[in-house]
């Protein structure tokens, strides 16, 4: 789809809509990094389950991963600008709600909006970039806006670990009201608005967005709240049934519209087919993955949320400073290679965290070596990615690609976090009454740990208990939790396998170039 821009925007205008997108990008990456530290701690404050905490994180990606392209679509028709000035307006009013929460339901409501409001953000971030700034100078400001995005990812869950370690898990939310009024008014007064190419033509697809939501949520709710209510519940039965059936809905009403959020015709690419089952399958290894990796640094490492959020620092820094070099192995080798060498290599990472044990493992010889094989492998991996991506379908429709395939990551953490979820639980809980039957506690005792179980590695001690005793249960209660760890470890290693080999099938080979004749 092409766009609509002033015909000669200034430069003072290029520059206010680079720090605009920036800025934009940023709330959503620190949002979505630094909530993963605060769990632990909003989980004890709000006396909340760990089902409970899932919701937290699923409330928020669930509403981005499923209006994330008609949130581009609505930014073609209703100008980009309007539609990005109104997703920073609900995240900004999201997060100060979220950080005023007393109760986790409160925060749940609050994350569903901000999710919404991240779907309107997001994809108007690059939008506003590729409509204003002119085709020479786009990838440079694509380039800029790239590394502080980089940048942002890292810096991130560092600042929102040492606001929760030393003043609140809310302070995690509250620190996007100022960045959200800021760029309100940056926007309102230095960034040009523009529309799709189709503005005023084709409708947005409105039921497509709504199956998509009513189908995930659906399918979400059963898998959580499976282990809690049991399978038998009606209202777990009845969401997996109405979020299959939203599903089967929703592939046939994108198979029928004049112009669907996820065009089904680009699956007929073997490449775009490829590299999205490819997405789909490692975002689920590291979205699930890692969801889980700061709640074992901090419950039961017995990490800080400040050394718990720079935990994945050396991750950030293997992509930014190999980027490059990713990029040219497509130039060199096609992108086949690629694709199969970085998921396998990424398999080997996940393989590296099943082996740290319970209680003060030491990070530089437990958890390093296993984030730096991740990062490597992920760091292959990407740019290549991005290429297959974008070279599948027509210039034209490389926007929309693009889209499609952010959603397809961010779905397939949605559904991993999930998943693991329910793994987690059933080891958890399995692990742990093995380990309770072999020592000798009261009734009472038993009683009080058998009813916490929902709050996995937060269970609380009852107060009183001899220090002997107290070391012993925390010990059986970190165990259960690592022995479902490796558990989810293992699984991510088998997702980045099964990534590799989706590319090596469907992945076409680099054709030989044509020595140019003499």
């Amino acid at each position: 789809m092409t766009g609509t821009s002033p015909p000669a925007a200034s430069a003072s205008a290029h520059r206010w809509t680079l720090i605009a997108a920036i800025l934009g990008s940023s709330m959503a990456f620190i949002d979505g990094t630094v909530v993963n530290v605060a769990l632990p701690a909003l989980q004890r404050d709000l006396d909340a389950s760990a089902f409970a905490a899932q919701w937290v994180i699923e409330s928020y990606a669930l509403f981005l991963a499923s209006l994330l392209l008609a949130g581009g679509a609505l930014g073609d028709r209703f100008g980009r600008r309007r539609v990005f000035m109104l997703g920073v307006g609900l995240f900004t009013v999201a997060s100060v709600l979220c950080g005023l929460s007393r109760s986790v339901e409160q925060l749940i409501v609050a994350r569903s909006v901000q999710g919404i409001g991240a779907a309107l953000l997001v994809p108007g971030s690059l939008a506003l970039i590729s409509a204003t700034f002119p085709e020479a100078q786009r990838g440079r400001a694509i380039g800029t806006w790239s590394a502080f995005s980089g940048i942002t990812a890292a810096v991130g869950p560092v600042i929102g670990g040492y606001l929760v370690e030393h003043f609140s898990w809310a302070w995690a939310f509250l620190i996007n009201a100022p960045i959200g009024a800021v760029l309100l008014f940056i926007c309102a007064a230095k960034v040009p608005e523009s529309r799709g190419g189709g503005a005023g033509g084709d409708a947005v697809d409105g039921w497509g967005a709504a199956l998509a939501t009513l189908g995930l949520a659906g399918v979400v709710f059963a898998l959580i709240e499976a282990p809690n209510r049991g399978w038998a519940s009606p209202a777990v039965l009845g969401s997996a049934l109405a979020g299959l059936l939203g599903l089967v809905l929703f592939v046939r009403v994108e198979s029928v519209m004049r112009a669907p959020m996820l065009p089904l015709a680009f699956f007929r690419n073997r490449n775009f087919a490829g590299a999205n089952l490819l997405t789909l399958l490692l975002y689920a290894a590291l979205g699930g993955g890692l969801y889980f990796f700061p709640l074992n640094l901090i419950q039961v490492q017995g990490f800080g949320a400040t050394a718990a959020g720079a935990a994945m620092l050396p991750f950030i820094a293997i992509l930014f400073a190999l980027s490059r070099w990713a990029g040219r192995l497509v130039d060199r080798f096609g992108s086949r290679p690629p694709l199969v060498v970085g998921p396998i290599v990424a398999a080997a990472g996940f393989a590296l965290f099943t082996r740290p044990g319970g209680g003060d493992a030491n990070y530089w010889l437990s958890f390093f070596p296993a984030i730096g094989v991740l990062g490597l492998g992920m760091t292959i991996t990407i740019a290549p990615l991005t290429t297959t991506v974008m070279n599948a379908v027509g210039a034209g429709s490389s926007g929309v690609a693009s889209g499609v395939n952010n959603a397809v990551s961010r779905t397939a953490g949605l559904l991993a976090i999930a998943v693991f979820g329910l793994v987690m639980a059933l080891v958890f809980d399995a692990t742990l009454s093995a380990r309770l039957a072999q020592l000798p506690l009261s009734p009472e005792l038993l009683a009080s740990l058998h009813a916490q179980r929902h709050k996995l590695a937060g269970i609380e001690l009852p107060a009183g208990l001899d220090p002997a005793t107290a070391a012993t249960l925390k010990s059986a209660i970190g165990a259960a939790f690592v022995a479902g760890f490796r558990w989810i470890m293992s699984l991510c290693a088998a997702l980045a396998l099964l990534s590799a080999l989706s590319a090596w099938l469907m992945i076409e080979p680099a054709r030989p170039a044509i020595p140019a004749r003499p």
